[in-house]
């Protein structure tokens, strides 16, 4: 095999849930794309790192589409001012976050983890982001209620815990998502009653 065509599946197979054998089968689809084809693609991964950003608030990744000169560093749902700034769920990730706004039934703020505990190794644990979710609360000091919205997973169980621990120097209260989420399930995946359901009957 072509060093190159190593070189690109080697690559694909980085992707979180891509193995070696569907790597290969992107790489050799690229290969029978015409090149503007390959262009428009290329052009698409630029552009989504040269315009998108992180929210300084929550980590949610948006493009500013304001023509304003001032350059926004808060996401649409963390500078809405119609959002419940009493209310912050806290999720594992970006997808997450999007599962749980389509269900159009939480209307507070939010902020994204980064991962899981047990998804990382043990001296990376750091890269979650817990010291930041301290700081956001302590800033912000309008929470009434946090819900800790990770998935229903052993990982999920065990970064709720860690969360959780976290928070208690502060008096508020915090809740889970309710159980009607599948045991092992995540809720990027979970249809949206079944997800509305979990977050209308968090306790």
């Amino acid at each position: 095999m072509a060093d190159s065509i190593k070189k690109l599946i080697e690559l694909f197979s980085k992707f979180p849930t891509v193995g070696p054998r569907t790597a290969g089968r992107f790489v050799f689809y690229l290969m029978k794309l015409p090149k503007e084809k390959i262009d428009e693609l290329l052009d698409a991964i630029l552009e989504l790192k040269n315009k998108i950003k992180f929210c300084s608030f929550c980590f949610n990744p948006f493009q500013d589409e304001s023509n304003s000169p001032l350059q926004s560093d808060l996401c649409s749902i963390c500078k809405n001012p119609s959002r419940n700034k009493q209310l912050l769920c806290v999720v594992e990730k970006e997808t997450d976050l999007i599962s749980i706004e389509n269900t159009k039934k939480y209307n507070g703020l939010y902020f994204i983890l980064g991962g899981t505990v047990a998804t990382m190794r043990k001296n990376d644990i750091d890269n979650l982001r817990v010291q930041e979710l301290l700081n956001r609360v302590k800033t912000q000091n309008t929470f009434t209620e946090i819900i800790i919205a990770t998935n229903p997973t052993p990982e999920g169980k065990a970064t709720f815990i860690l969360v959780e621990r976290a928070l208690k120097e502060f008096d508020l209260k915090i809740t889970r998502l309710a159980q009607g989420l599948p045991l092992g399930g995540e809720l990027e995946y979970a249809d949206e009653e079944t997800l509305e359901s979990a977050l209308l009957g968090r306790k």
